[in-house]
């Protein structure tokens, strides 16, 4: 019974919003609002790339973040990813881009419920594991597909989104972005965000305090699922090209998941902080270091969370649990 009252004291604290909790937000959406127009110099048209390819990180960190709030680690994520890339190459030849990208998220969304019902029993490591291997499963359903259906193991090539046009191209990933942060502040302020917590706690405590348990760890998945669609499609619609080896990667599964962590869990700025400090430094890095450059991004990555336990937000933080966004 006590630690029933103890969860429960946890979870009806609302996050702290104030305006100075919301200013570093504030400050990275500025920014990335004004960079196309910065003077870029004879790089503007890489720099800007490297900038697309930020925001679309964050946008999956983000909603692994999501996901990871209602104590569930996915491994999973590169198979929505993939599945919104995939579902939009092939929706997007019948259908405007309009249309075709919230389509192919609501597709992989709808798979997620799927696979949330079929793993809902499971939770820690055999979870983890079981999402690691849908993924693997799906990569390999798409690679099997007739070639005029899905390319195959060659791969399909993908319409460009917005005609190709760069800039316009960002700031479609930054309005993607820009509606993922607004989705997780959403979150943080209605009934989910308690109930998360509570199952995050442990699910038998939640269940004592009424929270439906599969109810909202399936609406967790799909909210999650759906957004890193979005990010696959913008990945899509950016390179032209997809293939199942590459986009159902292990990497872009673990990826969001170590942005998250490195970033500061269960926030909103946290995962997109992250997004763009590694996405810099990897290109830093790999410009730098050549062959070496994934062992010291590598190390980089392991110091940090070990000196910075909290993430990167735990540098904004004025307390346990002050200031958090």
């Amino acid at each position: 019974m006590s630690q029933a009252i103890d969860a429960r004291r946890t979870v009806i604290r609302r996050p702290d919003f104030t305006a100075r909790a919301l200013v570093p937000l504030g400050l990275f959406f500025g920014l990335a609002l004004v960079f196309p127009f910065l003077p870029l110099g004879a790089r503007a048209e890489y720099l800007l790339q490297i900038a697309f390819f930020t925001l679309v990180a964050g946008v999956l960190a983000l909603s692994w973040d999501i996901l990871a709030r209602s104590g569930q680690v996915s491994l999973a994520h590169a198979a929505f990813y993939g599945l919104g890339a995939y579902g939009f190459a092939l929706l997007v030849k019948v259908l405007p881009w309009f249309l075709a990208m919230p389509l192919a998220a609501l597709l992989a969304g709808l798979v997620s419920l799927i696979l949330g019902a079929v793993t809902m029993r499971l939770s820690g490591m055999y979870f983890a594991i079981a999402t690691l291997a849908f993924t693997e499963v799906v990569r390999t359903v798409i690679q099997n597909l007739p070639e005029s259906v899905a390319g195959g193991a060659n791969g399909l090539l993908v319409p460009a989104l917005l005609g190709g046009n760069a800039r316009a191209q960002y700031f479609l990933a930054f309005g993607v972005l820009l509606f993922t942060a607004l989705v997780s502040l959403a979150l943080r302020r209605s009934r989910l965000h308690h109930a998360f917590a509570a199952i995050r706690q442990g699910e038998e405590t939640a269940r004592v305090l009424g929270v439906s348990v599969v109810r909202y760890k399936l609406t967790a998945f799909f909210i999650s699922s759906f957004l890193a669609a979005l990010g696959g499609v913008l990945f899509a619609g950016k390179t032209f090209f997809i293939n199942p080896l590459e986009t159902f990667s292990l990497a872009n599964s673990i990826a969001p998941l170590t942005t998250s962590i490195f970033g500061g869990l269960y926030t909103t700025l946290g995962p997109i902080l992250g997004a763009a400090v590694l996405r810099v430094a990897e290109e830093v890095l790999h410009a730098y270091v050549k062959n070496g450059s994934l062992v010291v991004y590598g190390l980089v990555l392991m110091l940090s969370i070990l000196w910075l336990p909290r993430g990167l937000m735990g540098l904004f933080r004025r307390g346990k649990h002050g200031g958090e966004l």
